[in-house]
Order: C-alpha cells, then sequence, then structure tokens
C-alpha cells in the first residue's frame, strides 16, 4: 500500500517547490509584474478621454474594452514565461527532473494567470466603475473573465512554449497568440453583451468552460513538448 503512494508526495513536493521559486522570482520583479495593471488602467483611463464622458457610449462598450484590455496585458509577461529559465539553464533542469514536465509547466501557467489575470478581476468592479458598466452586467463579466483569463494564460503558454528558441519573438508571440484569443475574445466579452440584452448567456460560458477544460489537459502537455523540441 506504501509504495503505491509513494510518487505522489514526490510529484507534490517539486510542484511546491516550483510554485515557491515562482512566486520569489515574481516578487523579486515586482516592477514587471505590475506592467499588465498599469497597461489596464492606463487602456481604461484613456478610453474616456478619447471619447469623451458619454456615460451611454461608455457603458456600451465597456466589455469589449475591458476584455481587450486584459487580454493584451496577458501579452506583455507572456514572452518572458519560459525566456528566462531557457536562458539560465533552468529549462534543463525542469526536463531533467524526474516530475512530469507537463505538471511544472502547468504550475508556471498557474502562477502567470495568478500574477497577471487575478489581481485584474479583483480589480474590475472598480475598472467597470470607471467606464459606467451597469451593476447587471459586473457578474457576467467577472464570470467570463474567470473562465476565459485562464484560458487565455494555457493558450499564450504553448505559443510562448513554441517561440522560446527565437531571437527577439516578441512579434511572432503576437502574430501567432492573437488569432488563437480571438474565439476567447468573442466568446467572453459577447457573453456580457447577451447579458446587456436580457438574453440567456450562461451557454456561451459553458463553451468557454468547456474549451478551458480541455485546455487544462491538453496545453501543459503541448507545451511541455515544444520545449523539449526547443532544447533538442
Amino acid at each position: 500500500m506504501s509504495g503505491i503512494g509513494l510518487p505522489a508526495p514526490g510529484l507534490w513536493r517539486s510542484g511546491a517547490a516550483m510554485l515557491a521559486r515562482d512566486l520569489r522570482l515574481v516578487w523579486r520583479r515586482r516592477g514587471d509584474a505590475m506592467q499588465p495593471v498599469i497597461f489596464v488602467l492606463l487602456v481604461v483611463t484613456l478610453f474616456p478621454l478619447a471619447l469623451g464622458d458619454d456615460p451611454g457610449l461608455l457603458a456600451r462598450i465597456a466589455p469589449g474594452v475591458l476584455w481587450i484590455a486584459v487580454l493584451l496585458s496577458g501579452l506583455l509577461t507572456m514572452d518572458m514565461l519560459f525566456r528566462g529559465d531557457h536562458e539560465d539553464g533552468s529549462l534543463e533542469q525542469m526536463l531533467l527532473s524526474p516530475s512530469p514536465l507537463a505538471w511544472l509547466v502547468g504550475l508556471r501557467l498557474a502562477v502567470h494567470w495568478a500574477t497577471t489575470a487575478l489581481p485584474l478581476i479583483v480589480l474590475t468592479p472598480i475598472l467597470g466603475k470607471m467606464m459606467y458598466l451597469p451593476g447587471n452586467l459586473l457578474g457576467p463579466l467577472l464570470v467570463s473573465l474567470l473562465v476565459g483569463t485562464p484560458l487565455l494564460s494555457l493558450v499564450g503558454g504553448v505559443v510562448a512554449a513554441l517561440t522560446v528558441g527565437m531571437r527577439r519573438s516578441g512579434m511572432m508571440m503576437g502574430l501567432l497568440a492573437l488569432p488563437l484569443y480571438v474565439p476567447i475574445l468573442v466568446f467572453g466579452a459577447g457573453s456580457v453583451m447577451l447579458a446587456a440584452q436580457g438574453m440567456p448567456w450562461i451557454g456561451v460560458i459553458g463553451l468557454l468552460a468547456g474549451g478551458l477544460a480541455l485546455a487544462l489537459v491538453l496545453a501543459p502537455l503541448a507545451a511541455a513538448t515544444a520545449l523539449r523540441i526547443a532544447l533538442t
């Protein structure tokens, strides 16, 4: 019986060590980690300045603006998701680790989501007020972001793994990731727009949730495979 349970503690210990290391790195580079939040605040501040202080207009475009801002802010840090490890040799150590690479990659993507998208979700009520978002749409917007932003991190992680061996891959990262992000954006912002029109929107969230469930299984495996190819 004890032999059957031996692998699990090692898996969780390696995962805890990976999480602790990544969180320490985020804390040391907290200035870089704040870039997505600053970017979204700038976008939300500039839209009223550009379009005028028209509550009706801003309320209509608020879901799309907030979703686009959150989507683009994630790209600011996505390029460095594995690049630092590739440059200092840590990626080779992850590959040689007894723990599955897909497990470690999945934890890295979880940290990325928790440190970039989650703070923005927490700030969404304030951002919505700045864009005159109606109170009845705040719930659908939060639900769509909670389901959609992890999917953005998972898809972006695969693209980051594919481009980790390229020099100056920022432009390539955007070109590859944005077409894959478009359906997530359409369903995420579209669910809020449906709620604004009084139409059923939970079904659209269900489609996002199905994509998230599929990505939770496949994205870490695909990213791990891409990283192995990059190291060969």
